[in-house]
């Protein structure tokens, strides 16, 4: 598998988890004021893991237009 490929599968991945997170940042907040304690920990979760899928595509876009 070619580092491009193997970029692609981890994205894939990476993109699953941000959505995950996003879902449940949103239902906390459909659930508010109901755990109001949990929003900066699911927050970072959130926040973490689309900077993580940021990264990652940045690094794509450099390997494929090298």
């Amino acid at each position: 598998m070619s580092d491009v490929e193997a970029l692609k599968a981890e994205i894939k991945k990476l993109s699953a988890r941000a959505m995950n997170a996003k879902m449940n940042l949103h239902d906390l907040s459909e659930e508010l004021p109901v755990n109001w304690e949990t929003i900066m920990d699911v927050a970072r979760k959130a926040h973490d893991a689309f900077a993580e899928l940021e990264a990652k595509r940045g690094q794509l876009k450099m390997l494929e237009n090298v």
